[in-house]
């Protein structure tokens, strides 16, 4: 387990990014889409404890150490005031709970409070000059101290009341107790061992933690006597789980029209003021200020109870109580503590990252496909109120491009049309590779009687046009001889079809290649209705490959278009070369007939045409598509019925192999 206060239990994370938007210091990373907490800029409010739905934000446990210390038979329990709201229907028998566990003391952390009241108006009346922010919520003290540094200065130099209680505790009894706060509070843990306090609490425990061991330990707490807490008893003090709690233990008034005290809960107000603090905007003496609502709302209160029924459980408690104590000696307790030391220093522990430029920002808004202000939804999927803030984050090494919902979403739809892309190219080549299998065998089975047919023909013309004068047979004899030569044709076209799988390699300019290819339609007369057009972005282009196989693609595709536009009134193809460092792209336009949408997934598939019979043997795309792969290239194609069809191929210019 992590050492860390708040960790993150990684197979948890579900990447609902709860505790980004919760945690006040941005102490959250990231990585790998799981949210892992940054300990040094951690400041162990909980929040994101609180709001994490799949457990996946872990406390640390001192139930171990506690143990540890129970076994000394020296140790000590000092409980938070809002037991009362943890334990709503048994508070009364925590006391016996705790020394049935083993504790040799149980007393209120509220005497701390106590402790420390009249150390506030002293300093009140010290530095009138600067608003003063008391010390009392460990969370609140380390937000100041790694993200507002200016500002630590302006935080009381008064202990809190669980460390007061504890210089008590170890000033009467010996430095050889053990002391263990129970508490609903996160940063206790946090604050026990920074090195101004460091030894005065020995174990910090959760309400959650502290349930835990009476369960173990099979406690029957229903069961119990009712009993107290052990002396020094409390008075006020027993409010500081309260929101202004610490004010009424002092002699300081909380007037809602007295504007120099304010008093503060809740993460949102309490950055709010610290902000205005700092700007300098505030002109209070003192702010009372607590990150939760209240002590009675900490992440670890551990209790069904709402707000207000936690409150009035604690007042409830505190009326209850408080008439019972001796004020005599309760005056006498902190009159002899008169020469302790509840003073201590607050250090600076700056743990804000740098701005990054605004170039920085808009390049990485950009990666996100954000470009112009109107693309910024600020839809908080990533955990950040703005996308703005979102990318500072990425900037400053905190979020990644991929925590973006409607980015990731796009990312998917073209992932997915590329795997559709992918799995279709896959069918056509595994198509491709069992037909050609099935063609190089019937090729070579018809080849031969073919050639047979072939010879015995011609010979047959010969000796009717040596022996006799007669044109009867000539023309059937030729039609024979024409059919003969198709089908030789077409046997030819399923050997280079089966044939496929070894490039003859080597350097040539392809955009030469594509002219040379065009030319001899150019002056065909078959097609001189037919403009050619061609567009190169270079004087040449350079590329490795197999010439004459990619030649062959090239006269398929133009023969193909040109047959296509025979019908149509404009007849236009124009060829558009572009030349980049890796890879080359052809576009073939033409203004034909185009492609229905039902014919459009059979194009590369072997002995598909829509050719009448005899003009085409549906071969010329699917040795294409072949010839194109093997040269690890890509061949695609749009049409529109009517308008026409537009085929792109795209090489690499290099080959690394023969294969």
């Amino acid at each position: 387990m992590s050492n860390a206060v708040v960790s993150t239990i990684s197979e948890r994370c579900k990447r609902c990014y709860s505790c980004i938007r919760e945690c006040p210091a941005s102490a959250i990373r990231v990585v790998g889409a799981r949210a892992q907490v940054i300990e040094e800029r951690c400041i162990a409010c909980g929040h994101c404890v609180k709001v994490c739905s799949q457990d996946a934000k872990q406390i640390l446990s001192e139930i171990d150490l506690t143990f540890e210390l129970l076994r000394t038979n020296k140790a000590v329990a000092i409980v938070a005031p809002s037991f009362a709201a943890s334990f709503p229907d048994n508070y009364k028998k925590v006391p016996s709970a705790l020394r049935r566990l083993g504790f040799i003391k149980v007393i209120e952390t509220a005497f701390g409070a106590d402790l420390i009241a009249n150390y506030y108006s002293e300093i009140l009346q010290s530095e009138p000059e600067k608003t003063i922010i008391s010390s009392a919520c460990p969370a609140v003290v380390s937000f100041i101290q790694k993200y507002y540094v200016d500002l630590v200065p302006n935080i009381a130099k008064v202990v809190s009341p669980m460390i007061a209680l504890g210089r008590y505790l170890k000033n009467e009894f010996g430095n050889d107790i053990k002391i263990i706060f129970i508490g609903p509070c996160v940063a206790k843990k946090q604050e026990a061992v920074e090195d101004e306090v460091h030894g005065t609490i020995d174990a910090v425990l959760t309400f959650h933690e502290l349930k835990e061991m009476i369960k173990k330990n099979e406690i029957d707490i229903n069961s119990l006597e009712e009993s107290e807490f052990d002396p020094p008893h409390a008075m006020m003090g027993k409010a500081y789980s309260l929101a202004g709690g610490l004010l009424k233990t002092t002699d300081i008034t909380d007037d809602i029209l007295e504007k120099d005290i304010i008093v503060v809960e809740g993460k949102k107000k309490v950055l709010e003021i610290i902000e205005e603090i700092a700007q300098n905007n505030i002109n209070a003496k003192f702010t009372d200020i607590l990150f939760c609502e209240g002590c009675i709302s900490g992440p670890a209160i551990d209790t069904t109870l709402n707000y207000y029924s936690r409150r009035e459980k604690v007042i409830d408690y505190i009326h209850e109580k408080i008439n019972n104590v001796d004020k005599r000696i309760w005056k006498s307790n902190l009159y002899n503590a008169r020469k302790l030391n509840l003073t201590r220093n607050f250090k600076a522990d700056n743990q804000r990252r740098p701005m990054p430029s605004e170039d920085q920002i808009k390049e990485i808004l950009a990666q996100t496909k954000k470009f112009t202000p109107k693309d910024e939804l600020n839809c908080g999927a990533c955990g950040y109120e703005t996308c703005r803030e979102y990318a500072i984050a990425i900037a400053k090494g905190l979020a990644e491009k991929e925590m973006c919902l409607p980015y990731l979403i796009d990312e998917l739809r073209i992932a997915y049309e590329n795997l559709s892309n992918t799995q279709e190219q896959l069918r056509i080549a595994e198509k491709l590779a069992s037909i050609g299998q099935l063609a190089a065998g019937v090729a070579h089975e018809i080849n031969n009687p073919l050639g047979t047919i072939l010879l015995y023909t011609s010979m047959l013309k010969k000796e009717l046009e040596k022996y006799y004068n007669d044109d009867r047979y000539k023309a059937d004899l030729d039609l024979i001889l024409e059919e003969a030569n198709r089908c030789k044709n077409i046997v030819s076209n399923l050997l280079n079809f089966a044939r496929q799988g070894k490039l003859n390699l080597k350097e040539f300019d392809i955009k030469k290649a594509l002219l040379d290819t065009l030319k001899p339609f150019t002056v065909n007369p078959a097609y001189k209705k037919v403009d050619f057009i061609f567009n190169a972005s270079v004087q040449n282009c350079l590329i490795v490959a197999d010439e004459d196989q990619l030649k062959q693609v090239f006269i398929n595709i133009v023969k193909n278009a040109c047959d296509a536009m025979m019908e149509t009134e404009r007849k236009l193809l124009t060829v558009n070369l572009n030349c980049s460092e890796k890879d080359v792209t052809i576009e073939f336009s033409d203004t034909g007939t185009g492609i229905a949408k039902e014919n459009q997934s059979k194009i590369f598939t072997p002995f598909f045409t829509t050719k009448s019979i005899g003009k085409g043997t549906g071969l010329g795309l699917a040795i294409s598509y072949g010839i194109i792969k093997m040269h690890k290239g890509n061949i695609t194609f749009v049409s529109e019925l009517g308008k026409g069809t537009t085929f792109k191929i795209t090489l690499p210019r290099t080959q690394f192999s023969n294969n």
